[in-house]
């Protein structure tokens, strides 16, 4: 709460709960002492919180603020924005990724030093700070160079300072906030592997400790690649050491949609199974009990360390130690306590893990299954008891984890829980275990080791089979807005109290027999009384209440309000009754959203990555290089609960307009595909259009003079290109994609939109020659035409349409100078409302009788965490 409300909203929230626990206490008679305690830990949170919040600051930044640099500290670079230069002194903090021709680590800095500066800037100032390093490496020799680098190595080197980017899209990813969760808030990047010095001796540190953990993960993967070949040795990275980012990136999305990545996260099925795989090698040779415990309590530490210390393992890893601990002394009891021990150590040692998703999806899985899983299986009794048991646990597992998947993720496949119980069992019971055992036996003798993969490796190609079924089945995937908290409270409430009342008058016997504290030994109580007999009274009370069967309202009424919330959920997040025309910031490029009134959506364009990479340069591509489409634009859709989409509009084959619609047409229904009647001679072109005639997806030739009506207050009247009368009935080949270009018109809600691709000048004069001048329409918003280009907008063009507002959709800092100056003169001399996506992000519109309200994402007049209104 102290991190939601931010500072002083929370204490004055404070100082309401603080009034309202006295008028608690007095209501429900509930123990003063221990209100007393709850007050104070709520207190102590929230401080501790505020407190490691408050001096997560940069002092580097302060620096740069406090001091001066002249024009020798800072370098223009290509696009025109100013990197300030540094040298840096310090330590290496993390693993070193080296994927393509780049590698990145995290850095503490020891010393900083400005280029034309008299001064360096040592301990103080800024030792201890974290940056993010990204190295450009200039060939591929240098990739030996820098896999050689591990954690608590010595550094020297020269690079720009930047700021992380900021979300330009709402709902969009903050690499800003996300490294600042991390503790970082500034990227050093350095061109050359070699511009790096080394220092020859480093001093003894944890990081140099983990640094040798590393190395030995690398021995593992190495051996782990000798005993599965191609891609399986990426996917047994992932569930024997926890290297999940080597799995090749279309099996890592099979296991995504279908809620299976998390057997790619060491948790805690993989410490139970091997735990017991160790239980019972030392039973075999007759370790007592006692020894066993300690074997095993010595080697939690170490597997923790070998499968990369995420919070998954580490809440695991704790659990088991606890677990251990008390079992011995006698005082093991229950699951929830050890859970929130392990809870309460990890927060205290680092806040910020409250906010990693794999923190809060490991604990709260873990939660739903002490709590659940009781309560599930009266309902599985029908079932064998193991058979029933692993079923409670997915059922469990699955509703549970519900709620965060689709508010991180945003999808859902009706699928999941059926693979999750076909599949998780076999890889728990045999892929796990068998690889585990092949990798230890490859030690002492390597053929071994291989024959015993063998079977495993059977199970892995099948497992990828049913894995490639399942997904290849349609519509199973369902897409959801990312959910309020409120509606994640009330989903869980709902749950639990559906499956609590089914079996009520149980619980409530057995909790009579445990009393409050549920660390008290489970069976009958020796002594009663006090807050225990206060307690039984008020269950009696409640069973009378009960006993007269509203009960079973009680329970239709939770399944209805279940219902609801799902229904809710599923909602777009774009209420019906308004329309909604979104330009999304795809950088240079376009692609925006259309929403009718009634719901129906329509992508115009879809963005694309361009790359001007030669194919001698193929060792600089990344296992998953970033594509506009994929990562962008569907994720953004996904965040919004768009489901399908109606229609799909390409104004023209270009890469930086066409790219990003094939990770579109992969995820999304379409039911119209729409093109300007040419095709350009490109892969991109090929792909799209082999995609979309493998789905099935209509294609439409849009021309001249076509009107489409989309709904009841929505139509669309097509300007450009003009109808081909010489047409043979094949599509032509164009190089002129620009002036081919779909140009139309969009009336909705009583505002009008001028929707113009990448057309040209010339594009421009036909169709005002063409147009009806007469019935001139009132133009309220124009979509600049080719991201501003000198080439297009011209002054006729401009005087002839007259628009309200326009938006601009180019690339921040683009190596092209769009918009023009020229262009932009132009449009302020006009009086027109000038929105652009490179200074604002993504620009929002509203429409809603006639009227146009407009947001942007980003603030010019600071780091693009606000945004606005206007009507």
């Amino acid at each position: 709460m102290s991190h939601l409300c931010d500072g002083s909203p929370f204490w004055l929230l404070w100082i309401g709960v603080s009034l309202f626990i006295p008028l608690l206490g007095w209501i429900s008679r509930f123990p003063w002492r221990m209100l007393l305690m709850l007050w104070l830990m709520f207190t102590l949170g929230a401080a501790y919180w505020s407190y490691h919040d408050g001096r997560n600051e940069s002092a580097l930044s302060d620096l740069i603020l406090e001091n001066s640099f002249d024009s020798a500290a800072t370098l223009n670079t290509s696009s025109g924005s100013k990197e300030l230069l540094v040298h840096v002194e310090g330590m290496i903090m993390s693993a070193v990724e080296v994927d393509g021709d780049r590698a990145d680590f995290t850095f503490r800095l020891k010393a900083v030093s400005f280029p034309g500066q008299a001064s360096d800037y040592h301990t103080a100032d800024v030792s201890g700070e974290l940056l993010r390093v990204q190295v450009r490496l200039a060939s591929i020799e240098e990739i030996e160079v820098a896999e050689k680098w591990q954690r608590g190595q010595q550094l020297e080197m020269a690079g720009s300072l930047e700021k992380p980017n900021v979300a330009r899209n709402f709902g969009g990813f903050d690499y800003r906030d996300y490294l600042r969760n991390q503790r970082i808030h500034w990227i050093l990047k350095v061109t050359g592997a070699t511009s790096i010095e080394v220092a020859a001796d480093s001093q003894i540190s944890p990081a140099l400790l983990f640094g040798k953990v590393d190395t030995a993960r690398r021995l593992l993967g190495d051996r782990i690649e000798r005993l599965f070949p191609d891609w399986q040795a990426g996917y047994m990275k992932g569930l024997l050491i926890g290297l999940a980012s080597e799995l090749e990136p279309d099996k890592y999305v099979q296991f995504s949609q279908l809620g299976l990545t998390h057997i790619l996260a060491i948790s805690g099925s993989h410490v139970a199974i091997n735990v017991s795989l160790i239980f019972g090698l030392l039973r075999l040779f007759r370790v007592t009990r006692e020894n066993s415990y300690r074997v095993v309590f010595g080697f939690i530490p170490i597997y923790v360390l070998i499968t990369g210390f995420s919070p998954s393992v580490i809440r695991s890893g704790l659990m088991t130690m606890i677990g251990i601990y008390l079992l011995r002394r006698g005082l093991l009891k229950d699951g929830l306590n050890i859970l929130s021990a392990a809870a309460l150590i990890m927060l205290l040692w680092e806040p910020y893990l409250m906010l990693n998703v794999s923190f809060q999806l490991s604990f709260i899985v873990t939660a739903g299954l002490i709590l659940f899983v009781p309560l599930l299986l009266p309902y599985l009794r029908w079932l064998p008891t193991k058979m029933a048991g692993a079923a409670a646990i997915t059922i469990a597992a699955q509703m549970v984890s519900f709620p965060l998947t689709i508010y991180y993720f945003n999808q859902f496949s009706l699928l999941s829980l059926g693979a999750n119980m076909l599949l998780v069992p076999l890889i728990g019971m045999i892929a796990l275990p068998g690889g585990t055992a092949a990798l230890l036996l490859s030690a002492m003798s390597f053929s071994l080791g291989k024959w015993l993969a063998y079977p495993v490796r059977l199970l892995n190609t099948a497992t990828f089979i049913v894995t490639e079924w399942l997904n290849a089945r349609s519509g199973f995937m369902t897409y959801w807005k990312s959910p309020s908290l409120l509606w994640i409270a009330v989903y869980y409430m709902a749950l639990y109290l559906l499956l609590y009342w089914r079996h009520r008058s149980r619980i409530v016997r057995q909790a009579d027999l445990a009393g409050i504290d549920d660390t008290q030994p489970l069976g009958p109580l020796l002594q009663s009384g006090g807050w225990q007999e206060r307690r039984r009274k008020r269950r009696w009370e409640l069973d009378k209440l009960f006993s007269l069967r509203p009960q079973q309202l009680l329970q239709a009424g939770l399944v209805c309000l279940l219902l609801i919330q799902l229904y809710l959920g599923y909602l777009p997040l774009n209420t019906k009754g308004r329309g909604h025309v979104q330009f999304i910031d795809v950088g240079q490029g376009d692609c925006a959203l259309i929403t009718t009134p009634e719901g129906r959506n329509i992508l115009v364009d879809g963005g694309g990555t361009v790359s001007f990479r030669k194919p001698e340069e193929a060792w600089r591509n990344r296992r998953d290089p970033f594509e506009v489409g994929a990562k962008t634009v569907v994720p953004l859709l996904k965040k919004r609960g768009i489901n399908r989409l109606d229609a799909i509009i390409l104004t023209h084959a270009d890469q930086d307009h066409a790219g990003g619609l094939l990770a579109v047409l992969e995820h999304f229904p379409v039911d119209a595909l729409l093109i300007n009647g040419t095709l350009s001679d490109s892969a991109t072109m090929d792909k799209l259009m082999s995609k979309a005639l493998r789905k099935k997806i209509p294609i439409y030739e849009a021309r001249q003079g076509m009107s489409l009506k989309i709904d009841a207050l929505t139509s669309i009247q097509v300007l450009s290109p003009e109808a081909d009368d010489t047409s043979d009935g094949h599509i032509a080949y164009s190089r002129e994609q620009n002036h081919e270009s779909i140009v139309f018109t969009l009336q909705m809600a009583g505002a009008t939109f001028l929707f113009t691709g990448d057309m040209d000048e010339a594009a421009e004069h036909r169709v005002l020659e063409e147009i009806d001048r007469q019935n001139r329409l009132r133009l309220d918003v124009m979509k600049i035409a080719h991201h501003g280009s000198k080439t297009s907008t011209s002054l006729e063009w401009l005087e002839y349409w007259q628009p309200a507002s326009v938006v601009i959709s180019a690339g921040a800092s683009n190596s092209y100078g769009h918009p023009h100056p020229t262009v932009v003169e132009r449009l302020n001399a006009l009086g027109s409302s000038i929105y652009r996506t490179d200074e604002q992000g993504e620009v929002q519109m509203e429409v809603n009788n006639s009227r146009i309200r407009v947001r942007f994402k980003l603030s010019s007049s600071d780091d693009g965490l606000l945004f606005f209104w206007y009507s």
